[in-house]
């Protein structure tokens, strides 16, 4: 290949437009502290998940800690080690001690099994993670959160625009916090968002990532700064416009994926559930023993055919060095095998057919 194709590509609007949404910042000269286009993406992104309750943020990461804090939390939070860094470090920054669920073998979301068996006196709250787009078990594990009387706040970072049947992945639990990075199916450059049933909760948010501040010569608590500026809030307005084309297109690469990987031998491809909308963020592919090599070396004859692939997630988060010394990944022994065998492929809206035949070739010229 002459130009490497890279693991993802961020999608945007067309210039003329995103130029259009921002001119009139240059009237009003308000770049930030929720101004009108912080405003235009709140309303727009309650419409299209069907919510009443949004909050914006300088990402998905700060999102998850406000959250954290704002339900005034003490304890263990039960989640799982197969996601990104942020989830369980949201978790620890706020004083609140991470528990390892395994997960599922099928879906790689966690297991509501496992869930239950760790469940203590000091277990204050769920944090579950809808990976890489996948439902997870939503029924099974609210069960288990009434009757534990448990917080449940999702890390939806992978799932925005996902539903089952009719219903939005944002009114599954307490809250769920989505991610707006570059690399997310939406994005807004940088951002991020939590949606939530407690209305009672929107002012201490938006009080939360404004330091703490009430009044003019008011501050209550120790806040943070985590407002979305106009700037990242005009490019969600527009890329919310073209998010249905969007993943029309991702639709079609994952399943010239599905149409070309599918019932190889020691293949194991993850297709969205019965009753699913999904949005297509990632291509996971699991390589079995059975298919005669394994995920390093199709990940390095990806890398020399000049395409980039993502171990995504490895290792898992209970094997960080800042974790390992109170944690072992041998105790969620399903994660830790997804883990070593999992490789995601390039997955965007732009990418060509051609070049998902061409990535298939060589993922299939590894087996043995």
């Amino acid at each position: 290949m002459s130009d490497r194709i890279l693991v993802t590509k961020s999608s945007m609007p067309p210039m003329s437009e995103y130029i259009e949404e921002i001119a009139p910042l240059w009237e009003s000269h308000w770049l930030t502290n929720m101004g009108v286009e912080h405003k235009k993406l709140e309303a727009g992104l309650k419409q299209y998940l069907g919510i009443d309750n949004i909050a914006l943020f300088t990402n998905g990461h700060n999102a998850l800690e406000c959250i954290l804090e704002a339900m005034g939390l003490e304890g263990e939070v039960i989640t799982t080690p197969f996601s990104f860094a942020s989830t369980t470090h949201a978790i620890v920054r706020k004083g609140l001690t991470p528990v390892f669920a395994d997960i599922r073998n099928d879906d790689y979301t966690i297991d509501p099994e496992s869930i239950e068996k760790l469940i203590t006196p000091r277990t204050c709250a769920i944090v579950p993670v809808h990976v890489y787009g996948n439902l997870c078990d939503v029924d099974a594990i609210q069960a288990i959160a009434d009757k534990y009387g448990l917080k449940v706040i999702y890390d939806a970072a992978h799932a925005f625009g996902v539903k089952r049947g009719d219903i939005s992945v944002a009114t599954f639990g307490d809250a769920s916090m989505f991610s707006f990075h570059a690399t997310k199916v939406f994005n807004t450059i940088e951002g991020g968002a939590v949606a939530f049933k407690d209305s009672n909760l929107y002012p201490l948010l938006n009080q939360w990532k404004n330091f703490g501040i009430m009044g003019p010569e008011d501050v209550e608590y120790v806040g943070g700064n985590a407002k979305m500026n106009e700037f990242c809030a005009a490019m969600g307005v527009c890329n919310l416009r073209h998010l249905p084309q969007e993943i029309a297109k991702r639709k079609a690469v994952a399943e010239r994926y599905w149409e070309r990987l599918e019932g190889a031998k020691g293949v194991q491809v993850c297709r969205p559930g019965d009753g699913i909308t999904s949005n297509y963020a990632y291509l996971p592919v699991v390589f079995e023993d059975e298919f005669g090599a394994t995920r390093d070396d199709v990940f390095a004859a990806l890398d020399v055919a000049g395409v980039g692939a993502r171990k995504y997630f490895y290792p898992l988060i209970s094997d960080y060095a800042c974790y390992r010394s109170v944690y072992a990944s041998e105790r969620t022994p399903v994660a830790k095998w997804v883990s070593d065998r999992v490789l995601t492929l390039p997955m965007f809206a732009d990418l060509a057919l051609d070049d998902v035949d061409r990535i298939c070739d060589v993922v299939l010229g590894c087996a043995r």
